[in-house]
């Protein structure tokens, strides 16, 4: 095991899979409904025109709180769920690329960065069709205007169709306007945002709790160090990669079909300040999800060492 840093890493090898895995469906679910509210208000703040619907992040939460209810800001929450399959083949890719990389290079900063990139790459595949499904659901309600798909006021009767209706409803749509091509709309502008964005995730998060580390007592427990390490990192990469996100908001939400129009209109409309759209909400949704994020996949790491290596491991 890599035991060249301060903080150990745990590798690939040092896993038991079965665990890794079972431990691992139940994280994904737990974070998803933590932050699935940010991400819903994260939406409907990057598709919003101006300051046409919410001024800010909390505005748009009590917003949504007063008209719609709680049920508001779950909508399209369990279609995103099935985003689970794509949690487990972006860890298994992540640690699968680190493992392959570290036959060429030891450094932490190469391996993290390649592994975080090839993970996002094939996530996204899977995740895209899942996103603009989810995406549409969550600009029902208050932000229904700003999409091009509405729900029939059929699929809203009864209560399961309130959870399988709505979903059948815009999937219809989405298949009727743009066949399925229309369910990889903006595929490019998310790896454009997510692949930089896991790729300088890691690299940072692995830098800051190295930093960290220097700084900290000897007998600091490195779950802790790490547990500040996640936001540093998620706040340094979503600041860097949101003018892109901005742009696939509105590539998935508005039908758009080119990138660099998208972009230039952006700018065109409301400057360069319109990059920086549902920034807050992105950082505050990413910093309890970096905590929990970290905290959760370096416990879930360490519940799933071989049973041989338990003690062997600073916790």
């Amino acid at each position: 095991m890599q035991q060249k840093r301060n903080i150990q890493i745990i590798e690939w090898e040092d896993l038991d899979k079965r665990k890794f895995y079972s431990f691992g469906v139940f994280m994904t679910m737990t974070i998803r409904a933590t932050v699935y509210p940010a991400t819903l208000i994260r939406t409907r703040l990057q598709v919003q025109k101006g300051k046409s619907l919410y001024s800010g992040t909390f505005d748009a939460f009590f917003k949504i709180l007063r008209a719609e209810g709680v049920r508001g800001l779950y909508r399209g929450f369990m279609v995103n769920t099935f985003t689970l399959i794509s949690g487990q083949a972006y860890i298994t890719t992540y640690e699968l690329v680190r493992k392959y990389v570290s036959q060429y290079s030891e450094d932490n900063t190469v391996k993290s960065l390649v592994a975080g990139g090839s993970a996002s790459l094939v996530a996204q595949s899977i995740t895209v069709p899942i996103d603009v499904v989810s995406q549409q659901l969550m600009m029902q309600g208050q932000g229904q205007h700003l999409t091009r798909f509405r729900l029939s006021s059929s699929s809203e009767t009864g209560k399961s169709a309130k959870v399988f209706g709505q979903t059948r409803n815009i999937v219809a749509q989405i298949f009727a306007a743009d066949g399925f091509r229309g369910f990889y709309r903006g595929y490019v502008a998310s790896l454009l945002t997510y692949i930089p964005n896991s790729a300088v995730w890691w690299p940072f998060y692995h830098f800051y709790a190295e930093q960290l580390s220097k700084l900290a007592p000897s007998d600091c427990p490195h779950l802790i160090l790490q547990a500040m390490a996640g936001p540093l990192a998620a706040a340094t990469a979503s600041t860097v990669t949101n003018p892109m996100d901005v742009v696939r908001a509105r590539v998935q939400v508005e039908g758009r079909t080119s990138v660099t129009e998208t972009f230039r209109q952006l700018i065109k409309e409301e400057g360069c300040w319109g990059l920086t759209k549902g920034l807050s909400a992105r950082i505050i949704s990413s910093t309890p999800t970096a905590i929990v994020i970290v905290v959760g996949y370096e416990t879930l790491k360490k519940l799933s060492l071989r049973p041989e290596l338990v003690d062997s491991r600073h916790w």
